[in-house]
C-alpha cells in the first residue's frame, strides 16, 4: 500500500485506543471528541476489512488483528519521533523554557544570563518563575530548577549547588545600630525570618544553638515567604538575615551584604536541574545543563 493511502491520524487514534483501552482516554490524549476516535477506528477496519477492536460496555479490546499490528505501529512512531528529534538536532538554535524558583531567578540566574547568551547566541532562554510544581510535559517546559532532597523519580536529576545558611546584613546597618563582633551582639539587632510552606529553611533558633547562644529571643523579628524578600530587606538595613548562601553570593561579592560570622548551618536540601530522561540528550538542554553546572561550580568556589 502506497503511503498516500495510510492515514496517519487514524493510526494514532488506533494507537491511543489500544493503550488507553478506552475511546474517550483516547480523545482526551489527542484533543479530540470520543466520537473521532471511533470514526477513525471505523475508517481503518473498513479500509483493511478486519474488526480491530471489541466494543464492550465499558471498554475495548483489541481483536487478534489488533495485536498483530499494534508493536509494529508502535515501532513505526518511534522511528517518525527520532526522525524528527534528528531534525531538530542539525539545528542547535531555538528556545529553551526554563522554570525556576523566583528567589532563584532573581537573585542568582538572571544575573548570570548575559554569559550564556555571549556563548549561545543562537538559544532564547525563557524563565517561568514560579513556586508550584510543574509538570514538564504538560506545562511545555524543558528543564526546571527546584529545591529539594533529590528524590525526583522519572526524571533526570543533577544536583546544581548545595546549601547552608549564615548571618548577614548591611554593612550600613552595623554603623547605625553596632557592631556584630560576636553572637551575642544579636540581641542588639533585628532578626530577619523565612517561613514558607513550600520549603524548610534553617532557623534562628538552630543557628543560634549551634553558636552556644542562649539569651536571645529567635521568634523576634519580621518574617517572609521567600527567601529574597528576606534577603533584599537585609540589603536595605532592615535587620540580620539568617539567609541562604546561594542567594547572597552577589550581594557579598557587591558589598552590599556582609556576613559578620564564619559559623554556618547546612540545610538539608539542595537545587537540583531537572528534565525528562528522554530529554537530557538534546543539543538545548546538554547547553544550558553544561553553562549551568560551570557557573555553580564556580558560584560555589568564590
Amino acid at each position: 500500500m502506497s503511503l498516500q493511502q495510510i492515514s496517519l491520524t487514524a493510526l494514532r487514534a488506533f494507537e491511543a485506543a489500544a493503550r488507553h483501552h478506552s475511546f474517550t482516554k483516547a480523545a482526551e490524549e489527542l484533543g479530540v471528541t470520543p466520537a473521532a476516535i471511533s470514526n477513525h477506528i471505523k475508517a481503518l477496519e473498513n479500509q483493511y476489512g478486519v474488526q480491530l477492536f471489541r466494543r464492550l460496555t465499558r471498554a475495548v479490546t483489541l481483536t487478534e488483528a489488533g495485536q498483530s499490528a499494534l508493536p509494529l505501529l508502535r515501532q513505526g512512531f518511534d522511528k517518525l519521533s527520532e526522525a524528527a528529534d534528528r531534525l531538530g538536532n542539525l539545528n542547535p538554535g531555538g528556545t529553551i523554557t526554563v522554570s525556576v524558583l523566583p528567589f532563584f531567578a532573581s537573585k542568582w540566574l538572571v544575573p548570570r544570563l548575559h554569559g550564556f547568551y555571549q556563548t549561545h547566541a543562537d538559544i532564547d532562554v525563557r524563565i517561568d518563575a514560579n513556586m508550584r510544581a510543574v509538570d514538564l510535559v504538560r506545562d511545555s517546559v524543558d528543564v526546571c530548577v527546584r529545591l529539594g532532597r533529590g528524590n525526583y523519580p522519572d526524571l533526570n536529576v543533577v544536583k546544581l549547588l548545595d546549601e547552608q545558611a549564615f548571618p548577614v546584613c548591611s554593612p550600613r546597618l552595623l554603623e547605625e545600630v553596632g557592631p556584630l563582633k560576636h553572637p551575642e551582639d544579636l540581641r542588639h539587632h533585628t532578626l530577619l525570618h523565612v517561613e514558607s510552606e513550600e520549603f524548610y529553611f534553617p532557623e534562628w533558633s538552630t543557628w543560634l544553638k549551634v553558636a552556644d547562644v542562649e539569651d536571645i529571643d529567635a521568634s523576634r523579628g519580621p518574617r517572609f515567604n521567600q527567601l529574597g524578600l528576606q534577603v533584599q530587606a537585609a540589603v536595605e538595613g532592615h535587620g540580620v538575615a539568617l539567609a541562604s548562601s546561594v542567594l547572597v553570593t552577589d550581594d557579598l561579592y557587591a558589598g552590599r551584604l556582609v556576613r559578620p560570622f564564619d559559623l554556618a548551618v547546612e540545610a538539608d536540601f539542595a537545587y537540583y536541574l531537572l528534565c525528562q530522561k528522554e530529554a537530557a540528550s538534546q543539543p538545548l538542554i546538554v547547553a544550558f545543563r553544561e553553562w549551568v553546572l560551570t557557573e555553580a561550580s564556580a558560584s560555589q568556589s568564590a
